[in-house]
């Protein structure tokens, strides 16, 4: 049986809300649409609303934008599911996307039918026990983006532009976690069009670097027929 999920739709168009909502009730999620953060504020202190599992986020919202929410209600919220669904469609508008907590961004137009799969794929990553409560690893590695230079015990190495784009992304993914499709696009290619055998080359030759910077054998972690996930911490600045 399917998990079923709390989900709050946060979208300013009236018809893309009413749509997106009974889309998502119809695969028998509990769904709640509001129109901006300062509805979503009220809606998440009514103490009778059950916390969100998953949030549906537009980013051209009235008042504060919807990176802005993901950014305060993942600080909040660890463990919930941010879906970005937007007309911004830039990869810079992508990587900030995933940076301020992401899960998946969906740039509009896409069909319903993809929203609904890719939500469906979040829910195995969703209402999981988070190992190690109140513990906060130190970093094993540190990335300097300005600098292109990754830091660790073994010493630094210099990475490339595209190299340090993906380990920021995943360092800051939900769970340091990212499907191929998400990886693909952060080197500016098409899933269609890009070999998965290309990004394995580039993950490849990313973990080479690393390994030798002190991150060890599992510094990258693959993710059967999902993508790729790191095995250690790493700072970003």
């Amino acid at each position: 049986m399917p998990t079923l999920l709390n989900i709050i739709v946060v979208e300013d168009h009236e018809a893309m809300r009413e749509v997106t909502v009974a889309a998502l009730q119809g695969e028998g999620h509990q769904v709640t649409g509001v129109a901006s953060a300062m509805a979503l504020s009220v809606l998440q202190a009514d103490p009778a609303v059950p916390p969100a599992d998953l949030l549906v986020l537009d980013l051209n919202l009235p008042g504060e934008d919807g990176i802005s929410i993901a950014r305060r209600i993942r600080l909040l919220q660890p463990d919930v599911g941010i879906v970005m669904f937007t007309a911004r469609g830039l990869l810079a508008q992508k990587m900030e996307g995933y940076e301020s907590g992401a899960d998946i961004y969906i740039t509009k137009p896409a069909s319903l039918d993809e929203l609904r799969s890719a939500i469906a794929a979040l829910t195995r990553r969703l209402k999981r026990p988070s190992p190690g409560i109140g513990t906060v690893p130190s970093p094993v590695l540190s990335l300097n983006r300005r600098q292109l230079v990754l830091s660790g015990p073994a010493g630094q190495v210099k990475v490339g532009a595209a190299e340090a784009d993906l380990l920021a992304a995943l360092a800051q993914a939900p769970q340091q976690r990212l499907e191929n499709w998400q990886l693909v696009e952060l080197l500016g290619k098409t899933e269609s069009r890009y070999r998965k055998s290309s990004l394995q080359v580039v993950i490849f030759r990313l973990r080479k670097k690393m390994v030798l910077a002190g991150a060890g054998d599992h510094a990258i972690k693959v993710i059967w027929q999902v993508g790729y996930q790191l095995g250690v911490v790493i700072d970003v600045n």
